[in-house]
């Protein structure tokens, strides 16, 4: 089957690697159009646009996947599939009209719970125990196609979005060959999603990773596992922004909610429950460090707390 794939980041590639490997043929990949990057604000292309090229692979790079020139290219190239796997663009009717058997997207959820943009990290924020990925055909409604096939992955209670995300890429990426050779064989029928159990998972932005410690300990944890690698749980300390990285459960319920406590070798903070201990934090304009080495650095006193009510020396 010919088969153009769309997609962008790096967790793209590990399904574009897969069908590179398979029996279906790789005529030409879709990506976001290269964006600036690093200090040096350079153009830099996307991971699955120079997967491609190192490939030999045609690159089709559209402002809009509504651009005329796209759909006249797309046409030509004529695809019988298009496999998707995180592209970040709106698809028009017009171009999900060009292939015989649609465009077939790898979403990290068990549809229809957590259609979106950030399925996995709204899956740990909110303590599910379970997730997943699923193949659809897409339709013009977000992420409400039928569904081809669906895997199950477990929850850690260490997970991070970013290790979640990385096995699923894996798992998820032999579910999407294998809805192709389904699709391909006619051995696949898509089932439609049900009514029941719709959940939505917008894109996570810096203002909804502010940690509020006068939740419980729990939920606070959840939200830096969830907000692990971007955009980065944070508080402030002193009037500065603190990225919280990694953090530590204990049984401890000794501490005001935002209230610190230093050791040697430990930092606490309390919440609207337990105690959490500190892992890994990251001072604004620096790189992670162990929260012990930071505390040593600022000098913690017992007026220093984390939240709001910080203030800056």
């Amino acid at each position: 089957m010919r088969v153009v794939f769309a997609g962008t980041p790096e967790v793209s590639v590990t399904a574009l690697r897969a069908i590179v490997a398979s029996s279906h043929e790789l005529v030409a990949v879709v990506t976001r159009p290269d964006a600036t990057a690093g200090r040096g604000r350079k153009l830099i292309a996307s991971p699955v646009a120079q997967y491609a090229e190192e490939l030999g692979i045609e690159v089709l790079k559209p402002v809009k996947p509504s651009d005329p020139e796209f759909l006249a290219r797309l046409t030509e190239i004529a695809p019988d599939c298009c496999p998707v796997v995180a592209y970040g663009g709106l698809l028009p009717q017009a171009a999900l009209d060009i292939p015989p058997h649609g465009w077939i997207n790898l979403h990290f959820s068990v549809l229809p719970a957590w259609r979106g943009a950030a399925p996995v990290q709204h899956s740990i924020i909110s303590g599910d125990d379970v997730t997943g990925a699923s193949t659809f055909r897409i339709v013009k409604a977000l992420d409400a196609g039928p569904v081809y096939g669906v895997l199950t992955e477990p929850i850690g209670p260490k997970d991070t979005s970013g290790d979640l995300l990385a096995r699923l890429a894996e798992s998820g990426a032999k579910l999407l060959v294998d809805t192709l050779d389904g699709i391909e064989a006619g051995a696949l029928v898509a089932v439609e999603q049900p009514a029941d159990g719709v959940t939505l998972a917008p894109k996570i932005n810096v203002e909804d990773a502010e940690l509020d410690f006068t939740a419980p300990a729990q939920r606070v944890d959840r939200l830096v596992r969830g907000c692990n690698p971007a955009p980065g749980a944070w508080t402030t300390f002193r009037g500065e922004r603190l990225k919280v990285l990694d953090v530590d459960l204990t049984a401890e319920d000794d501490l005001k909610p935002g209230e610190l406590r230093a050791t040697k070798s430990s930092v606490e903070v309390g919440t609207g429950s337990k105690v959490l201990k500190l892992a890994t934090v990251q001072p604004q304009g620096k790189k992670p460090m162990a929260a012990a080495d930071w505390a040593r650095g600022v000098r913690i006193t017992a007026e220093d707390l984390l939240g709001p009510e910080s203030k800056a020396e």
